[in-house]
């Protein structure tokens, strides 16, 4: 699955079923309706974009909207990126700092909610869609290995896993100037909160 399907993928399920269903349902409808080859191929996909975000300037971010972020947070947030849609998940890419200008973000500013942006469930769509269309005994898990291994890759996969995955430079999110400097809208916004 190339780069253009998967986000034409994650546009039609933002866009939601007949009955309004959740972005992370409707994707999981969407998926279950491909071949288990096509789920296979859109969590490869999904893995390099969710891995393209894993950088300390994107965890800064998760840290300053989520009010502090733990690893299992930034997976969830880097999914919920991706449940953004292209033009965010790009725009945000680009510049972390441009998530200040977010719907979702401004209005859980607003309201004091720590949550915006954060996807678990967008995490484990493949695994979902999967599971619906297997046969008695196949296992998403094994067969994502041997979907791996038939693609020359080795392992789970991800940044979690690669020792040698750049994430930027690191600093320090509890430094209110530090994240200042390189976060200033989001600072701007909620820097407060921080430091408190």
């Amino acid at each position: 699955m190339d780069t253009d399907r998967f986000w034409s993928v994650i546009e039609a399920a933002r866009v939601g079923g007949p009955d309004g269903k959740p972005f992370d349902e409707a994707l999981v409808d969407l998926l279950a309706a491909l071949s288990k080859e096509d789920i296979l191929a859109f969590q490869t996909r999904f893995d390099e974009i969710h891995a393209a975000v894993y950088r300390w300037d994107v965890w800064a971010a998760a840290y300053l909207i989520g009010g502090g972020c733990s690893d299992d947070s930034f997976m969830d947030f880097r999914a919920g990126l991706i449940a953004l849609g292209r033009e965010w998940y790009e725009r945000a890419a680009a510049d972390p700092d441009s998530l200040a200008e977010h719907p979702a973000v401004i209005e859980a500013a607003t309201d004091g909610v720590d949550e915006a942006l954060f996807f678990e469930d967008v995490n484990y769509v493949a695994h979902t869609a999967f599971e619906r269309l297997a046969a008695a005994g196949e296992d998403f898990n094994e067969e994502w290995r041997r979907h791996r291994s038939a693609q020359g890759e080795s392992g789970d996969g991800g940044p979690a896993t690669d020792p040698e995955a750049d994430m930027g430079e690191d600093f320090d999110f509890d430094d209110a100037e530090e994240m200042s400097r390189r976060l200033p809208r989001l600072a701007a916004v909620y820097l407060d909160e921080l430091v408190a």
